[in-house]
């Protein structure tokens, strides 16, 4: 099922090393993620994110671009006492209106834009600490922000995603969202 969802606010890159990322007006996707970014690739290292794996060991990228919504943005910000959060901040590639609980779509979904590309959720985007230092860095005289981002982002930190069908997405684009069909097991015990 396709539900309009609304459209893209603001296209970013990471450039260079470091967290933020900067505004430009498309993103041009081809299957190894953002042209330019420096979260492309088909593979990339594992990091603690990945306890099951040797810290470094090789494995299929699934974090090529960083969603978040205008929405959890701005309820962020609130949490945080903050005017704003831009998304540039946080290292966002995407920032997307009219999607109030992106970081609660699940993986599977599909996110289909008005240029063609087509993105695969792959997980929510848990909120780091790194992050919060990159506020930190932006808000001049104000201390303790790099530890409370982590507790005031939780579960509204946006999402990462994988590119499913290269395009291009632009700022002011439409998007859809396509839910994958979920199958919810009554326990744990009924999957072993």
């Amino acid at each position: 099922m396709s539900t309009p969802s609304g459209t893209v606010t603001a296209c970013l890159i990471v450039a260079d090393r470091g967290v933020a990322s900067r505004p430009v007006p498309s993103l041009i996707l081809n299957f190894t993620g953002i042209a330019g970014d420096r979260h492309a690739g088909l593979t990339r290292p594992s990091t603690s994110r990945e306890p099951w794996y040797p810290r470094g060991t090789i494995i299929r990228n699934d974090r090529q671009l960083s969603l978040v919504a205008d929405e959890e943005m701005a309820a962020v910000a609130r949490a945080m006492g903050l005017p704003r959060l831009e998304p540039a901040w946080i290292g966002a590639n995407l920032s997307l209106a009219g999607v109030p609980e992106l970081s609660a779509l699940p993986p599977g979904t599909r996110l289909s834009f008005a240029g063609g590309a087509v993105l695969r959720v792959e997980a929510e985007n848990g909120p780091r600490r790194i992050a919060g230092r990159s506020i930190a860095d932006q808000v001049p005289g104000r201390e303790g922000l790099d530890l409370l981002f982590p507790k005031a982002a939780k579960h509204r930190r946006g999402l990462v995603a994988s590119v499913e069908k290269p395009g291009t997405i632009a700022v002011g684009a439409a998007f859809d969202i396509r839910l994958p069909a979920l199958r919810m097991a009554h326990s744990v015990e009924t999957l072993l």
